[in-house]
């Protein structure tokens, strides 16, 4: 694993570079070649405007051809090459749909303002933005809009001054209470980070194909959360 959000080849090319090198020296002592590589994965995807995406066909072109010719340098038998895209084949898949709660006007420093947004969700099913800084893009789903934009905070519901989903953020100036905002590319390291923060529900998972929705992950109820409680006699502990 050499990192995450990698868009470039050079560092995969690399790693493989490396990893065959290492094969060949394993192969030398343990008079045995390695029958499966793996070049690992931390392929990247854009999150917001101006960020890139790996050509998977290049990239993987590239490795073909580069796997052959090492391989053929060190009198190794080509291996089953194995790669993890988590991010890139689950990333883009998914979509988080909020539910805007309240808007609220801040005045800032040089006369400029700030508009708040709270939505239904927030740290509990999105960890990333306020554990390391990762950035989103959002936009106004339920409906068009002509209005102008504004400077916008998106903010969770969990009573926590790092509760950001969008640090700063054009958005219409006419969203409102019930009004859905959609953030793109939450599939990786959503779902799977999301916990029941201040005892938060947990959302649940829509899968849309063709003009068809069905759920895949049943939205949590209380009795969820209750479902370890344990009601017993108390116990002597002497």
């Amino acid at each position: 694993h050499i990192g995450s959000q990698i868009f470039e080849n050079e560092g995969f090319i690399l790693a493989t570079t490396r990893l065959i090198e290492l094969s060949a020296k394993f192969r030398d002592e343990f008079k045995r070649e390695l029958s499966e590589l793996d070049v690992g994965g931390g392929y990247g995807i854009a999150y917001v405007e101006g960020d890139k995406t790996f050509d998977p066909d290049k990239v993987m072109a590239a490795l073909a051809d580069l796997v052959k010719s090492e391989c053929a340098r060190h009198s190794l038998q080509v291996p089953k090459i194995s790669i993890e895209p988590g991010r890139a084949i689950a990333g883009p898949t998914t979509t988080t749909i909020y539910e805007v709660g309240t808007t609220k006007d801040v005045e800032l420093d040089g006369g400029k303002t700030r508009r708040y947004i709270a939505v239904d969700g927030g740290m509990s099913d999105n960890i990333r933005p306020g554990l390391y800084g990762a950035e989103y893009s959002a936009i106004l789903a339920n409906r068009s809009s002509a209005a102008s934009p504004i400077n916008s905070r998106l903010v969770g519901k969990h009573c926590e001054s790092g509760d950001i989903i969008i640090r700063e953020i054009d958005l219409p100036s006419d969203i409102a209470p019930g009004d859905l905002l959609a953030i793109p590319a939450t599939g990786a390291y959503g779902r799977s980070m999301a916990s029941n923060y201040n005892h938060m529900l947990k959302p649940a998972v829509v899968a849309v194909k063709n003009g068809s929705a069905r759920v895949i992950l049943r939205r949590e109820v209380e009795a969820d959360l209750l479902a370890l409680d344990v009601v017993e006699a108390p116990r002597s502990i002497n």
